[in-house]
């Protein structure tokens, strides 16, 4: 294969692997409708039962895939990024830690029950919890260790406190456990209306420090060689995770490892500067994320299992893997 063909025709086969998905996402699920019925039901054209499964279930399921997989796993390499930590994801912030707390707050003191009620919470509680560890991290400039280091210790003590919670309150534990297990059932288009602005907000900021990135990638002392501030940029990649994974989280739950995975796979081909990597991610994590959902969908028939379980059994390897690679490079330095 020529060369010069060769990043055509990656975008072009992702783009395509994307419209695959969505198309399986709309077509496919745990009751049984034919493309006729679908086409019909997408139309406006279908019978009472289809349609309301199309346009209330699936389409706003697949709507806030799409969101929540390019959020999670765009934030997970401006993650990456700024604590220049291979296996850094958006978790090193407390933002999945703090978004469960909060829910799991509201449920049991304020009797929320509504998703538009979960979203509204755990936006508050990612932005403070990131806030928090942020704040602890630094007096002016956070450097990459004390970053990961204090959003570990925000993000065990707020666990803690939910996982107490839960087992002090059956009703909260049976009230949250879907969310709390990582789901795309939206409920209708409101959910991805509202988590819509703050992603393609923080997507807009994090394309803007593309070269901020690469030069911290380099270290502080060669960014700032190069006339970028480390501090800032930190800061606003900082923002940006904020927005993009704690939106995402806040409307489906905490999904794990899709800001981990889809960044070592997209470095994998289309290499790590960051202009070519972040488009990539935003690529990529839908076409995971919708593909863990399908097969969620599909293996339980006629029940369903959550996308959160899913994307776990899926990104356990891979963090093993790559623990063990990390090893082995250390061993041969």
């Amino acid at each position: 294969m020529p060369q010069a063909f060769r990043p055509a025709m990656v975008w072009t086969g992702a783009t395509m692997a994307l419209v695959l998905t969505v198309g399986a996402s709309l077509f496919l699920g745990a009751r049984a409708l034919s493309p006729l019925e679908v086409w019909r039901g997408l139309t406006g054209h279908g019978d009472t039962t289809a349609m309301l499964v199309v346009t209330e279930l699936r389409v706003p399921r697949t709507l806030l895939g799409l969101l929540a997989g390019a959020g999670l796993a765009v934030a997970g390499a401006v993650m990456q990024g700024i604590t220049r930590n291979p296996i850094a994801s958006p978790s090193v912030l407390g933002i999945n830690a703090g978004a469960s707390f909060a829910v799991v707050l509201a449920v049991h003191v304020l009797g929320v029950a509504s998703a538009l009620g979960y979203v509204a919470f755990a936006l508050l509680g990612a932005a403070l919890t990131a806030g928090l560890a942020y704040a602890l991290a630094t007096a002016g400039t956070a450097s990459p260790v004390r970053l990961a280091l204090a959003g570990a210790v925000v993000a065990t003590m707020l666990a803690a406190w939910t996982t107490t919670t839960l087992v002090l309150s059956g009703r909260t534990l049976e009230e949250a456990r879907h969310w709390l297990a990582g789901s795309l059932v939206a409920r209708g288009t409101g959910v991805p209306a509202v988590v819509a602005p703050l992603i393609g907000l923080g997507l807009l900021v994090s394309f803007v420090l593309v070269r901020g990135l690469d030069a911290l990638v380099l270290g502080d002392e060669q960014a700032a060689a190069l006339g970028r501030r480390p501090g800032r940029i930190r800061l606003a990649g900082a923002m940006a995770v904020v927005l993009l994974a704690g939106a995402a989280v806040a409307a489906a739950g905490p999904i794990a490892f899709v800001g981990l995975v889809v960044p070592h796979a997209a470095r994998l081909v289309v290499g790590g500067g960051h202009a070519r990597l972040l488009p990539a991610c935003a690529l990529a994590g839908p076409i995971l994320l919708l593909t863990a959902d399908v097969f969620a969908r599909l293996v339980a028939q006629p029940a369903e299992l959550e996308v959160g379980v899913v994307t776990a059994a899926i990104g356990a390897p891979v963090l093993i893997g790559l623990s063990l690679r990390m090893r082995d490079a250390e061993v041969l330095r």
